[in-house]
């Protein structure tokens, strides 16, 4: 668990971020959060290593975090859904209502995505590919930053010179 620990942080990062509302527009920007958290996760990561990070922990690292993000920014999202929900469920009935032209199939379709975990499925969908991705790019870009240099081998000491005398 020590091992994961610092993707966590970073998945807990990218999540919590990602889900605030208006903090979460910076993910427009390239997956910013995303991005972010997989490089504090690599950070994290080689703080605990007495060498240079390897390319493909980096991007386990980086995945995981990613991952991680995107249940928890679903997670949240669904709390704040919650909550709000149902006056977006009411103003969407209101726009159906006032609009006579929409099919009652489509109305259907709506009322029961609206009204469902359809949100969340899709939601989950779309984050968690992306932020893996992401994420995982976000390792490789934190190796390239963070990366300890390679101590050098140790230097074989030059011959003593001859004694003179």
């Amino acid at each position: 668990m020590a091992r994961y620990r610092p993707a966590l942080i970073g998945g807990v990062f990218i999540g919590v971020l990602s889900a605030l509302p208006m903090v979460s527009a910076a993910n427009a920007c390239c997956c910013l959060w995303v991005v972010a958290g997989g490089v504090l996760a690599v950070y994290l990561q080689q703080q605990n290593m007495p060498g240079p990070i390897e390319a493909g922990d980096a991007a386990v690292s980086g995945l995981i975090a990613g991952l991680v993000g995107a249940i928890i920014t679903v997670v949240i999202n669904q709390l704040l859904l919650s909550v709000t929900g149902p006056i977006i469920q009411e103003q969407v009935q209101r726009a159906l209502e006032s609009n006579p032209d929409v099919p009652p199939e489509v109305r259907d379709m709506v009322t029961r995505f609206t009204s469902g975990g359809g949100v969340a499925l899709l939601q989950a969908a779309i984050c968690l590919p992306i932020f893996a991705v992401f994420g995982l790019l976000g390792g490789l870009l934190g190796m390239a930053i963070f990366k300890k240099k390679t101590p050098p081998a140790n230097p074989v000491a030059p011959p003593a010179p001859p004694a003179i005398g």
